[in-house]
C-alpha cells in the first residue's frame, strides 16, 4: 500500500514537471544561464512520529519526534538548473514513544503491550540512522531569486547504526541495545515542498522498525512510522 502511495507521489512529480517545460522554454529566451548556480545543498529539520501498523492492543502515547540533518549534492540536469538529481548522506535521529514494551533476554526478543492499568514512567524506543537521500527536485528558483517555490520527491536508504529501548516504573527498569527482530536497513518514500524558508516534508517508511511477534497471542509486531515536520535548506 505504502510503495503504490510512492508511485503515485512519482507519477504527479514527472506530470507536475512536464508542465513546466514550456515556462523553461520562455525563460531561457530572456535570461542567461550561470553554469554554476546550484541550490538547497545542506539541510535541516526537525518531524514529529506517528506509528502505524501497531498491535491491536497498543497505542502511541508521549512525544514522538525527530531531528535531521545533513548534505545532499545538488545536481543540476536542464539548462535553466531548476530541476536536478540530490545525492547525499545525513544523519536522522528518531524517538518513539508507545505502549509495548521491547525488551530482550537470553537472545530472545520480548515484545509485550503494556496493560492500561499499569503505572509506569517511561516507555520509548530511539532509532540513530545514517542515511543516503536520493532526490528529483524541482524549484522556481534562478541565480537572483532567493525565495522561490520548491517540490522534491525522493528514496531514503538508510541503515540504523544505534537502537536504544528504555523502560522505566517503579518494580522494572532496563535498557536495551540488541533486538533480533530490529529491521536495521530502512527505506522511506519523502515529499518536501515549500516557498522561500518554510517547507513542510512527509516521509513515509517502506520498511516496518521490527519483524517480529507478541509471543502470547502470536501478533505480527511491525510499526511503520509516518514522519511530518519542517525542514530548511542552505547553500
Amino acid at each position: 500500500m505504502l510503495f503504490m502511495k510512492f508511485i503515485g507521489l512519482l507519477f504527479f512529480f514527472f506530470s507536475f514537471s512536464s508542465l513546466l517545460a514550456q515556462d523553461e522554454l520562455e525563460w531561457l529566451k530572456e535570461n542567461k544561464n550561470d553554469s554554476l548556480y546550484r541550490e538547497d545543498q545542506f539541510y535541516f529539520g526537525f518531524s514529529f512520529n506517528f506509528l502505524t501498523e501497531l498491535p491491536s492492543d497498543v497505542e502511541q502515547s508521549g512525544f514522538s519526534g525527530g531531528l535531521m540533518f545533513g548534505y545532499i549534492r545538488d545536481m543540476p540536469i536542464n539548462k535553466r538548473r531548476n530541476l536536478s538529481i540530490g545525492l547525499g548522506l545525513g544523519l536522522n535521529l528518531n524517538t518513539f514513544g508507545q505502549s509495548l514494551q521491547v525488551n530482550s533476554n537470553a537472545g530472545q526478543d520480548i515484545f509485550l503491550p503494556i496493560n492500561p492499568d499499569r503505572d509506569y514512567n517511561v516507555n520509548r524506543f530511539t532509532t540513530n540512522i545514517v542515511e543516503v537521500p536520493l532526490e528529483l527536485r524541482w524549484r522556481s528558483s534562478d541565480i537572483d531569486k532567493y525565495a522561490f517555490w520548491r517540490v522534491y520527491l525522493g528514496v531514503h536508504v538508510g541503515y540504523v547504526f544505534r537502537f536504544k529501548s528504555t523502560f522505566e516504573s517503579v518494580e522494572e527498569q532496563y535498557t536495551v541495545t540488541d533486538v533480533d527482530a530490529l529491521n536495521s536497513f530502512r527505506t522511506s518514500a519523502k515529499l518536501t515542498f515549500g516557498y522561500g524558508a518554510i517547507n513542510f516534508f512527509v516521509n513515509m517508511s517502506l520498511t516496518p522498525v521490527f519483524d517480529g511477534e507478541i509471543e502470547s497471542t502470536g501478533e505480527r509486531v511491525s510499526i511503520t512510522p509516518i514522519k511530518a515536520g519542517l525542514v530548511f535548506f542552505f547553500l
